[in-house]
């Protein structure tokens, strides 16, 4: 059984207080810990040789380090994030560079409309480039003040709070602009091309409640 599938399976939570509706969407449950998810072996770098690759309709293909990325503006954000497979977390405090003020560091041309961002060991997920171009969204490389643990997707992760957290890629190695929307690794295997909370976009062609404890099995920080 695939992941959609066994998300499709679990019991769906009771209906949130309406002191919570405008921030906690339907069929999510509210947690403080940060659950740990994600796909294969989690990687480790070298710093010396991280890089980050910009590509596809841009004025000019680049490969960025660490540094340099971190002599751009820095911002902190805090924001709600909410994961497919029903968790939500308030409050959390993300640091990084805005990806707005990124795409103006870098030029994009006006042909790309997509953004294909690729993780470690082959992980991908799509995103409209308007979702990206939000004051919230950010490149981050730290959360609560601290630099991100590891398992969290430090060196660097996107982070984009209005969108179900797969959307939010750990371990970032590239960024593709596109002038077509494509699926990524998720999206190829059952989940919402958009993946927007508040209208329960987790499935392919699906917009409907779903389930509750899978997140609870994982490991938490």
């Amino acid at each position: 059984m695939n992941k959609a599938d066994r998300i499709k399976r679990m019991k769906v939570p009771a209906p949130v207080e309406s002191g919570l509706a405008k921030r906690l969407p339907p069929g999510q449950i509210l947690t403080e810990r940060f659950p740990i998810l994600h796909e294969g072996d989690m990687p480790v770098y070298d710093m010396n040789e991280w890089t980050l690759r910009v590509f596809g309709e841009v004025d000019q293909e680049v490969i960025l380090s660490y540094e340099e990325i971190m002599a751009m503006p820095q911002v902190t954000v805090t924001s709600d994030i909410h994961c497919v497979t029903r968790w939500s977390r308030f409050d959390n405090a993300f640091t990084g560079v805005r990806f707005r003020d990124f795409l103006q560091a870098i030029g994009v041309t006006p042909r790309a409309n997509f953004v294909m961002l690729h993780g470690d060991h082959g992980y991908t997920a799509n995103v409209p480039l308007a979702d990206l171009e939000r004051d919230d969204v950010l490149l981050a490389h730290s959360f609560d003040g601290e630099r991100l643990t590891d398992k969290h997707g430090w060196p660097l992760r996107l982070v984009v709070p209005h969108l179900y957290f797969w959307k939010s890629v750990k371990w970032i190695r590239g960024i593709e602009f596109m002038t077509e929307n494509k699926p990524g690794f998720w999206e190829q295997n059952g989940f919402h091309l958009i993946a927007d909370p508040f209208r329960e976009e987790r499935f392919s062609g699906e917009a409907l409640p779903i389930p509750e404890d899978e997140w609870e099995k994982k490991e938490f920080d």
